[in-house]
């Protein structure tokens, strides 16, 4: 790494025109890039068209890519410079089954590669390395958390995204997830001539449902769960041996999140306990961490969208959007991060609606595009050009690398990437 002195704050004003003319620079570009990973939605770990158009159009404009990395086939890294400040860009591209991009990770996309260009212009300038980080699986599978464990960000001096959403929102709240399925196993049996003789694994799911349902009155603030059905049986002649369900436990932090998640366990195992058959309960995708934002960034972050001319919610109103779930709270967890999300003109639609996705291929989606990237450069010109910020930032990294806590996995064991894990349709914002 370079040990080039800091750059003064004097810089700020030079190099935030220059981001803002490297963004129009290259407009046509990110809007292509957009539109296109919209067209071709992949789901979790799949997303080897949407993550080769983001190292493509890296590739092009300089930067050094990596793909894949930390054993993840659809991961990406892209860098640019060599200053001491390692400023991450974090890049989502996987979609939702059945309603695509509903969670706009297209603009997200799109925006973290304009950011990335546009920081790449003054990364000499300001004494730093921008490095963009294709993150996969973030609607269930956990990607972010994945390369947070496998040492992706252990340099990383502060990291962004945007997220499309119906609001401008700068200092999001998020809710832990975790995401369970349980199996039951019974004994198949002629359903008229014989049900005596069969174990019904549909039966089991039945009871755990009703017993999730009476649970849900005496659920702590901001616990939530939801989940679906996703075996039930072939036939109904004959008694299902075999039947399983996917759920979303999510709550205010990982405390409450863990006793939710026994009081659901005990759900699932009366399920088993009726009706006399087993059950296995498998853990997902690691746990989703709350946010926990950077005031700092998300301060700088709230002056560069009002300067282009949004009106984000004020930060009392904020406070009370609950976005819903998204593995880039492990991120500001573990280092100076913001998930500030951007509006788009969506007719009164929210994330995971047929028409979001409809809504994020659209001219205001593409100016989200814009104005996100643009607002992440500032954003970074910011903290890279005050001293104190500066050293703040490289004093965290120094001490996380001095730590042997950086990175712990938050929860127990889970799937990995490949392993049959089923969408979350109701995580990440």
């Amino acid at each position: 790494m370079s040990t080039a002195p800091a750059p003064h704050r004097d810089h700020d004003r030079s190099a935030t025109a220059r981001c803002r003319a490297s963004v129009q620079r290259h407009e046509r570009e990110l809007v292509e890039l957009s539109r296109s990973i919209h067209a071709e939605p992949e789901l979790a770990f799949a997303e080897h068209r949407s993550a080769a158009k983001v190292a493509d159009l890296l590739a092009r404009h300089g930067f050094e890519v990596r793909t894949p990395v930390a054993g993840l086939d659809t991961a990406l890294v892209a860098e640019r410079g060599s200053g001491e400040l390692v400023v991450a860009v974090c890049a989502e591209y996987d979609a939702l089954p059945e309603v695509g991009h509903a969670c706009g990770h297209n603009v997200i996309a799109a925006a973290a590669v304009g950011a990335a260009l546009a920081l790449a212009d003054v990364a000499d300038e300001l004494g730093i390395t921008v490095r963009l980080i294709g993150t996969p699986a973030e609607e269930t599978g956990g990607g972010k958390v994945l390369m947070l464990e496998r040492g992706v960000f252990d340099d990383v001096a502060m990291a962004m995204m945007v997220h499309p959403g119906p609001e401008d929102i700068c200092r999001p709240v998020s809710l832990a997830i975790t995401d369970l399925e349980v199996r039951y196993t019974g004994r198949e049996a002629h359903a008229a001539s014989a049900p005596q003789l069969g174990l019904n694994a549909a039966d089991a799911l039945t009871v755990a449902q009703v017993a999730i349902g009476l649970l849900r009155q005496h659920l702590e603030p901001q616990q939530m769960v939801h989940g679906i059905v996703t075996a039930g049986g072939a036939a109904p002649n004959i008694v299902p041996a075999h039947t399983a369900a996917v759920y979303n436990l999510r709550a205010a932090e990982a405390r409450s999140l863990q006793r939710l998640e026994n009081r659901i366990r005990a759900c699932f195992e009366a399920g088993a306990t009726a009706t006399g058959c087993t059950h296995e309960v498998v853990q997902i995708s690691p746990v989703y961490a709350e946010l926990d934002p950077d005031g700092w960034l998300s301060e700088a972050y709230r002056r560069a969208i009002t300067e282009l001319g949004r009106e984000p919610l004020d930060r009392g109103a904020e406070q009370s959007r609950v976005i819903g779930s998204t593995d880039m709270g492990n991120v500001t967890r573990a280092l100076p991060a913001i998930h500030p999300m951007i509006a788009i003109d969506c007719g009164g639609a929210v994330n995971h609606q047929v028409e979001f996705a409809a809504a994020c291929a659209t001219p205001t989606a593409d100016r989200a595009v814009l104005d996100g990237a643009l607002a992440m450069a500032w954003t970074a010109v910011a903290a890279a050009a005050d001293g104190a910020q500066r050293e703040r930032l490289l004093a965290a990294v120094r001490a996380r690398s001095s730590s042997e806590e950086f990175c712990t996995p938050v929860g127990g064991a889970h799937r990995g990437p490949g392993a049959g894990a089923q969408q979350d349709a109701g995580g990440a914002a």
